[in-house]
């Protein structure tokens, strides 16, 4: 399959270092409000990649379901591959894409689960079906059929049809504290703008990076 025809030219706005927030998490909220307002599905999709014991980045999607003066802030089982990488590397990379803003966030920065107490916080706000499935999924684990699943999510209903759902013990969030931002704006000709914040002390220093 040749797909080399595939091309977009970017043109809708330039990036310079004199309009950047000094902090990278103002830059960052600034960005997300806009992508809010312009309706993109689900702005707060990030791209995950974590590295095994062996050394190898595995990928997947997950939702940021909060910011606060530390870091990023999503939730996830902790039996999961994603969560098992974690304990053994906390080294994270994430990026957020809004192609229909020609922008994308690149963060890199270390992984650590938030207190129980702020998981459980977040949890009792969650729809009755997704709090079901966080005791029905035995995350990244092999099941032969999605038959199976279904049964263990009925057994669930079962067991908790009082709707008195607590919080899992093998269930919660993790802060993601940022090393290093790169913003990312597309412009002609391929000759994008880039700029690089990264921690110096307690302060950041931001930097312009070639294409």
């Amino acid at each position: 399959m040749d797909v080399t025809h595939l091309r977009e030219e970017y043109r809708r706005e330039a990036l310079n270092q004199e309009t950047l927030h000094a902090d990278p998490m103002e830059q960052f909220k600034f960005w997300f409000g806009q992508a809010r307002e312009s309706e993109i599905k689900e702005p707060n999709a990030m791209v995950l990649s974590t590295v095994d014991s062996d050394g190898q980045p595995w990928t997947r999607t997950v939702l940021l379901k909060k910011l606060d003066p530390s870091g990023l802030i999503f939730f996830t089982n902790f039996e999961s591959r994603k969560a098992r990488h974690i304990q053994h590397n906390g080294k994270v990379s994430i990026l957020f894409l809004w192609l229909d803003l020609e922008r994308q966030i690149s963060i890199n920065g270390t992984a650590e689960k938030i207190p129980t107490s702020e998981s459980l916080a977040y949890f009792v706000t969650r729809p009755l079906g997704s709090r079901l499935g966080a005791w029905t999924s035995q995350q990244s684990s092999v099941i032969k059929s999605r038959s199976l699943l279904e049964a263990k999510l009925e057994e669930m209903k079962r067991k908790f049809a009082d709707g008195k759902i607590p919080l899992p013990s093998f269930w919660g969030g993790y802060r993601i504290v940022p090393e290093s931002y790169e913003f990312w704006q597309g412009r002609q000709s391929r000759l994008h703008d880039r700029f690089m914040y990264s921690k110096s002390g307690d302060t950041w220093q931001v930097e312009r990076l070639q294409p």
